[in-house]
């Protein structure tokens, strides 16, 4: 039998995107993007954070739209397949893990009239906009 496995995020673009073609020349866009949760401890009633970040991948048509329209600090969703985490010693020699998502289709979030659904199904034109005004009722 199958599995099936979707993860979505919705965070902040914490670094401009950076493009790279394969000898190919298959598009390969990687940005990175923090998710943070906020909460009040009980025990101190202290607000807390938590941030995770996560390397997001986008390949083909959605990577040169990512390429073209991310930028760092706007706000976004993205739904992907969340790839095993990595483990790495960081700069201060402590160990620390990352987190990819290979992105199949993005939403650029913001002010009303501003939202844009993107979405790589593997062929074809992809992306498409998605406008609330034109809605009837």
């Amino acid at each position: 039998m199958a599995g099936y496995a979707q993860t979505t995020i919705v965070g902040n673009v914490g670094r401009d995107p950076e493009m790279r073609y394969l000898q190919n020349g298959t598009a390969v866009c990687s940005f990175s993007v923090a998710v943070s949760r906020r909460w009040n401890d009980k025990s101190s009633n202290e607000q807390r954070e938590k941030t995770v970040w996560y390397r997001v991948s986008c390949w083909r048509q959605l990577a040169e739209t990512a390429n073209n329209y991310v930028k760092k600090g706007m706000q976004i969703l993205i739904v992907g397949e969340l790839e095993p985490a990595r483990a790495y010693l960081d700069n201060a020699g402590q160990p620390a893990a990352t987190l990819e998502l290979t992105a199949a289709n993005m939403q650029f979030l913001g002010a009303r009239g501003e939202s844009h659904d993107v979405e790589d199904a593997g062929a074809g034109d992809t992306s498409s906009a998605s406008n609330v005004d034109d809605i009837p009722f």
